[in-house]
């Protein structure tokens, strides 16, 4: 597995979103690791969602802008250098983007962006022992990357327990792709997505950290920027920092047992102004995500009840869909209705193939999420039977998958809770069920207030939106295909071997 050099980290203190201060210390970092950017440069942030109601989910723009300058400094030939992701599923990026500032940093810096999802698709082969699948799809300028930059956010995860560069690859897939495989075998398929490109330089932005949740984190001042050139060692020095084995991190474990690096730390080099042990005093008391569905709606109105997902052999939770989309739907919901907890009424929500009691009092809803789904007895002195709709993940092919948009999303959330006005329970299908789907889902249930329907966020929305459809109508005009089937050949330097 080609990677660069013995791996190597660099621990940094920079306490404020100071520009100068940043571009000097990670020219510094790109010095110490003997890196000179070349080539098609692609540089990917973690923008999974922006704008003033999630302000700690994504890579802050001064420290984008940082980063992007330290490169030009260290300009080894760059023949393109430039700024893609695919945000938040169901979102436009060109949304995030926005809402992140990004757009006037691409314009101070003369650097070019790509919305992930508005460039072709193309087909990597698989040849590892451990993978889900054969071949996977990714955005072209990710494949033909010569030199690539991963620029995540220190954040927790509900879905995979952090989210440091490993964990951000989940954006170099388009919606259509993302979701497939994004289920209890999520940590595998992010080990897969390494297979696509390897990174050179890796910095994270923990100047301000994000702890306990992905969308909408606790803000944590951490006061740190950590560089590295091995996304195993990195995520291993990062995982220690906040007291974790990363060996018990599942996505981090797959890819050290696959060649990708080591977690040992005796085999990482580590530098920097700060020591490891000083970092981890600083970052302690910082919360991880992983928590189950039953516990986290403990003293609320929602109750809970997860039973185990398909292929019980492997796991007796969905750690990597619909139970960790319901805890950050609600936190968004939290977040744009400060009473939400007292409008949502008393409710029950099920997921994967649950075979205990649910008490249901007259006039609870309950809602059975996820095409793993299944129960078998009363619900109150009904006797019902909900059939697993679950499909095994060798007949869902990756060159068939289509994409859903959000405003379909809508309106089908919004007929299956018509429709089950009159029935027991309310079933949504999806594998998984997005965390919008939720969020309009306990909307129409609760009555309370729609982010979707926010002036702020419909404007940026809508604008983002119509822009996307516009490029891909325009596309689509002049013949440019959107997925390229067959094998990607026109690789760039930062494929793995």
């Amino acid at each position: 597995m080609k990677t660069v050099g013995p791996a190597k980290v660099i621990i940094r203190r920079c306490e404020s979103y100071d520009l100068d201060a940043i571009r000097r210390i990670v020219r510094e970092g790109l010095e110490e690791l003997g890196l000179q950017p070349h080539g098609r440069t692609l540089l990917k942030p973690n923008c999974v969602s922006s704008g003033p109601m999630f302000q700690n989910a994504y890579t802050r723009p001064e420290f984008l802008e940082g980063v992007l300058l330290a490169l030009q400094d260290r300009d080894g030939g760059m023949t393109e250098l430039a700024v893609g992701e695919r945000c938040g599923i169901t979102i436009p990026t060109r949304t995030s983007f926005e809402g992140a500032g990004y757009y006037p940093v691409f314009k101070r810096t003369g650097v070019k962006h790509y919305h992930f999802e508005e460039v072709p698709q193309v087909e990597i082969p698989l040849t590892h022992e451990a993978r889900l699948r054969d071949y996977i799809f990714t955005p072209e300028p990710v494949a033909r990357a010569d030199f690539f930059v991963n620029c995540p956010k220190f954040k927790s995860h509900p879905w995979t327990t952090v989210t440091f560069a490993m964990k951000n690859y989940i954006g170099i897939q388009d919606d259509r792709h993302r979701l497939i495989d994004h289920d209890h075998r999520l940590n595998e398929k992010i080990a897969d997505l390494q297979h696509i490109i390897q990174p050179q330089f890796i910095a994270i932005d923990a100047i301000t950290a994000g702890a306990g949740r992905m969308l909408t984190p606790i803000p944590f001042d951490l006061g740190l920027i950590i560089m590295g050139n091995n996304s195993v060692g990195f995520d291993t020095v990062c995982s220690h920092i906040i007291g974790l084995d990363p060996e018990t991190i599942e996505h981090i474990r797959f890819a050290r047992e696959q060649g990708f690096g080591p977690t040992a730390l005796e085999d990482i080099t580590i530098t920097g102004d700060v020591s490891l042990e000083e970092a981890q005093a600083k970052a302690r008391g910082f919360q991880v995500g992983l928590v189950r569905v039953e516990k986290y709606f403990e003293g609320t109105h929602i109750s809970a009840y997860a039973g185990p997902p398909p292929e019980l052999e492997r796991t007796d939770y969905c750690w990597g869909g619909c139970p960790g989309a319901i805890e950050e739907a609600v936190e968004i919901l939290r977040l744009f209705d400060a009473d939400f907890d007292e409008k949502i009424p008393h409710m029950h929500v099920v997921f994967g193939a649950y075979d205990g009691p649910i008490d249901v009092k007259p006039g609870e809803k309950v809602v059975f999420i996820g095409d793993c789904a299944k129960f078998e007895g009363t619900l109150g002195d009904k006797l019902v039977s909900v059939k697993s709709l679950y499909r095994d993940r060798a007949t869902k092919d990756p060159h068939e998958a289509e994409h859903d948009d959000i405003l379909a999303k809508i309106f089908s959330v919004r007929a299956t809770l018509r429709d089950a006005r009159d029935e027991p329970f309310i079933r949504l299908e999806g594998c998984p069920v997005s965390v919008a789907e939720q969020v309009l889902a306990l909307v129409m249930i609760g009555g309370t207030k729609n982010p979707y329907m926010s002036a702020s966020e419909a404007m940026r929305f809508n604008k983002g939106y119509l822009m996307w459809k516009g490029t891909m109508a325009a596309k689509r005009l002049r013949g440019i295909p959107y997925q390229k089937h067959g094998a990607f050949e026109e690789r760039g330097e930062s494929a793995p071997e």
